[in-house]
């Protein structure tokens, strides 16, 4: 799917979207509370009052709505439709009445088996330093699960503060946006997909930016995180190590949390995947006495630095992407040393979750 895409289309898109969705996230909130998708005060919540917690819905429909007015159909898109559906519907189940992960992880690989099987997206090779990686079948529908599914989980466990995810993610589609722009390549499923993803997440955020008055969701961050996770997949047709490279370097900060929530909780002798606790990046940033705001402006900063270095690496600036690298990753490890988001600080009691 190509579609001719002028400033004007672009700003149109986006302004569609983003009304539908600020219209519809209220009707949103008062179905969550009729049919008891509530988020309840806990010890590991950030949130003092119950939260509905379904606005992954007008975010999915209002991406519908603008892709039934601006979209065009194929194969690709029809499948990322399909396995869109399945991961809300099982998400949205979720919401209502909590579900074992391993039945969330399901719906995950059935999202995502439509999208490689019948949408026949997939990574199947791609070029780092002058060597040609291959992936032959039935290969390469592993490699590409396996990335989709790490994708989806990065996004949704970025999902633990107000405006959190839904902000990672525009920032995220707004890269895009402006890389496929500069290079003159915009009008494909991605940058199609990146575009009413903008709108869409926009007039949710109304509501979601501190104070948030309706949560994301489960449903909601999984289609967010299967929209990231096939855009970045979309840019391995490209079979470049650029391509490859890129979208991981956009989504940094998901995925330095989630590998540091693995390493923290396998050095604490938990199971990494099912054990909740609240040593996120965000939740360090919260223990330093940083407001849920100017926590937001710290990972929205990070992450809006990490997009300005990929636009420059894909613009062939090279030196300049990687200075801005690794003066990110000094920050990371800063945050790293001055916190507890590995290991604890001596005298500090661990709360049993």
């Amino acid at each position: 799917m190509r579609l001719e895409v002028t400033i004007s289309n672009i700003i149109l898109m986006i302004f569609t979207t983003f009304c539908f969705s600020v219209v519809l996230v209220p009707v949103c909130k008062k179905i969550a509370f009729h049919i008891g998708a509530i988020d309840y005060p806990n010890k590991r919540r950030l949130n003092k009052v119950p939260m509905p917690t379904i606005g992954g819905l007008a975010v999915f429909f209002s991406f519908l709505f603008g892709y039934l007015i601006f979209g065009r159909g194929t194969v690709e898109m029809i499948s990322i439709l399909v396995a869109a559906f399945v991961i809300l519907f099982i998400g949205l189940i979720d919401d209502i009445k909590p579900i074992s992960a391993k039945y969330q992880l399901l719906g995950q690989l059935i999202s995502v088996a439509i999208i490689v099987l019948y949408g026949h997206i997939t990574i199947d090779h791609f070029t780092i330093l002058g060597a040609d990686l291959v992936f032959p079948e039935p290969f390469n529908y592993l490699v590409t699960i396996i990335f989709m599914i790490g994708i989806i989980n990065a996004i949704d466990l970025s999902d633990g503060m107000d405006g959190l995810s839904s902000g990672i993610s525009i920032i995220y589609f707004l890269t895009i946006l402006t890389i496929a722009l500069l290079l003159q390549m915009a009008g494909n499923i991605d940058t199609t997909i990146a575009i009413l993803m903008i709108g869409s997440l926009l007039g949710f955020l109304v509501y979601n930016f501190p104070p948030a008055k309706i949560y994301i969701g489960d449903s909601g961050s999984n289609f967010m995180g299967l929209m990231v996770a096939t855009t970045a997949l979309y840019g391995f047709k490209l079979a470049t190590f650029t391509s490859l490279i890129i979208p991981l370097l956009i989504l940094a900060t998901p995925i330095f949390d989630v590998f540091l929530s693995i390493l923290r909780r396998g050095l604490k002798k938990k199971n990494p995947f099912t054990t909740p606790d609240k040593d996120h990046l965000h939740h360090q940033l919260l223990k330093m006495k940083f407001s849920t705001k100017a926590s937001l402006g710290v990972i929205y900063t990070i992450n809006i630095g990490f997009s300005g270095a990929s636009i420059l690496y894909a613009m062939g600036e090279f030196s300049y992407a990687l200075f801005l690298y690794f003066a990110l990753m000094i920050v990371f490890l800063f945050i790293v040393l001055k916190t507890e988001i590995l290991f604890p600080k001596k005298g500090v009691v661990e709360d049993e979750k």
